[in-house]
């Protein structure tokens, strides 16, 4: 998801929310590098991997929901 970042740094000074949950994503996202450059995972961190993929998927519909919010509030 491409947010334009003055509407990122906008919500992420505004909203207590969006700012927890955008830090989060980015924690995630650099987790899920990491782990992908990795030659091999055992069973454990593959484990962690999606559990990870799927807590940053809930977080970015989240956030997208909020931006949705934020949007009508402007029309």
């Amino acid at each position: 998801m491409e947010i334009d970042p003055e509407l990122l740094q906008k919500l992420n000074s505004e909203n207590p929310e969006f700012q927890e949950l955008h830090n989060q994503h980015l924690s995630l996202k650099s987790r899920v590098e990491d782990l992908n450059k990795m030659s091999f995972l055992s069973p454990e961190q593959e484990l962690e991997k999606k559990k990870i993929q799927k807590q940053k998927l809930k977080g970015k519909d989240r956030m997208a929901q909020i931006i949705n919010e934020h949007e009508k509030t402007l029309h």
